[in-house]
């Protein structure tokens, strides 16, 4: 007995990291479309569900397999046995499955159109199709799939009507000759509420690059090994220097990103309503983590002199989620990964104009995070504390040198902004810490010292 693909699909989506409503009944799946690519057996159908929790729809896609028989290989990701076309076949996560990845890439390669389904190849550019695909374990929100050592194609599961920003950004920055975005190669897009709406880019993959995140733990690591009165430079694995370069590059990004796209202003009224913004958002926080109290008028204090400020405030694109784990080290410079901005907001919202201080502020949150969060249950957290002060103290500076030192100076008012911009993050740290890891409550409170 077979059951209907729709059924299927309901009860095996809430076990899937990238499901975004999880702990949440569904009260309706539906199947929005699917679309074909390539009949047999195995067959490769896309397919778009729309899932309904409460007043909220969420739209995912998911590139679905279906054979007669599964080979033991794909067990782990079957869904079920279902009627398609007449026959029983078994339904798997495709994803899986090089046999049918390899398609996406032939369908990039001759920019194959089916129905709404359209695939594009970056012009000047070729598409290697032998590379077979291997699934990558550490996404959440999306998946992604390596081809060989050349590709990495990134699927977006959760779907928004609309230009995904990252598509937006790396084709114009690559267009433009920047070294400091990987190379994009194709995408996969569709027709949602009558709006073009990315599906999947395909970039260079940076097989011999190394994550900044898991550089600067390392560095944090020797650091926290070294005999106790010795400075941070002098530790193995110092990071300063790389800090410094990834200042540089990222001064370097922002100044390409106002190339390629519009800028503006943000004028005193606006400010002051965006500070009283950050004031509520503090207040509700105080009321939620009553750690926070104590801390919160030095937020106070930060957030009224951005208020008292009567400067205007350039804006332009910018990441948006700006942090460690974002950035990669290659033997010749850093790369900036995940343009789409911040997970869960709007399309309009991501690709809205914004301070480059914003991504400033988020890389020094980052710092922060990387040089305590080891304390955490460590045994001698207490001791290493100063240790930790020191190494942050030094990247950010090291970072904010090289910012500065390729034309992204902080002067001023700015510096005004920036604290105020590295609060707010604190402050919504505090909240989801609290929430989630209390242990790491401690790490964004150090921020109001």
């Amino acid at each position: 007995m077979t059951t209907s693909l729709q059924e299927l699909l309901a009860g095996w989506i809430t076990g899937q990291r990238w499901f975004a409503g999880k702990g949440r009944a569904i009260d309706d799946l539906s199947v929005d479309t699917l679309t074909e690519l390539d009949p047999g057996d195995p067959t490769l159908v896309h397919a778009i569900v729309s899932v309904r929790q409460g007043e909220r729809t969420t739209r995912y896609q998911i590139p679905l397999g279906l054979r007669a028989r599964m080979p033991d290989r794909l067990q782990h990701v079957l869904i079920g046995s279902c009627d398609w076309r007449g026959r029983p076949m078994c339904a798997y996560d495709a994803a899986h499955d090089a046999t049918l990845t390899s398609r996406l890439l032939n369908g990039m390669d001759s920019e194959l159109r089916v129905r709404r389904l359209g695939f594009h190849r970056v012009a000047g550019t070729t598409i290697d199709t032998s590379q077979r695909s291997l699934v990558l374990t550490a996404e959440q929100s999306n998946t992604s799939l390596v081809f060989g050592d050349m590709y990495i194609l990134k699927l977006f599961r959760q779907l928004t009507p609309g230009l995904n920003p990252e598509l937006e950004v790396i084709t114009a920055l690559a267009g433009a000759g920047s070294a400091h975005v990987a190379r994009p190669y194709g995408w996969i897009e569709t027709e949602l509420d009558g709006e073009t709406t990315t599906l999947a880019i395909m970039q260079e993959y940076l097989s011999n690059a190394n994550e900044g995140w898991t550089m600067a733990l390392t560095s944090v690591r020797d650091l926290y090994a070294t005999p106790p009165g010795m400075p941070a430079e002098d530790a193995g694995g110092d990071f300063a220097a790389e800090a410094f370069r990834l200042g540089t590059a990222t001064a370097e990004v922002h100044a390409e990103l106002a190339e390629a796209f519009p800028t503006g202003v943000i004028e005193p009224p606006e400010i002051k309503r965006m500070t009283e913004r950050f004031q509520r958002r503090l207040e509700k926080a105080v009321a939620e983590v009553p750690a926070l109290a104590p801390h919160a008028g030095v937020a106070h204090e930060a957030f009224d002199r951005l208020a008292d400020l009567d400067h205007e405030i350039p804006v332009q694109r910018v990441h948006g989620d700006y942090h460690l784990g974002q950035v990669m080290r290659t033997p010749a410079d850093w790369v900036v990964l995940d343009f789409e901005g911040e997970p869960g907001q709007p399309l309009a919202d991501r690709r809205a104009l914004d301070s480059p201080l914003r991504d400033v502020a988020g890389m020094l949150r980052s710092f922060e995070y990387a040089a305590r969060h080891l304390l955490a249950g460590h045994p001698r957290a207490e001791s290493l504390e100063r240790r930790a002060q020191e190494w942050a103290a030094r990247n950010r500076a090291a970072f904010l040198a090289g910012y500065s030192a390729a034309g992204g100076a902080i002067r001023g008012h700015d510096a005004v902004f920036l604290r105020a911009l590295e609060l707010t993050k604190a402050v919504y740290e505090v909240v989801y810490e609290a929430r989630n890891r209390p242990t790491w409550l401690p790490i964004p409170l150090s921020a109001f010292s």
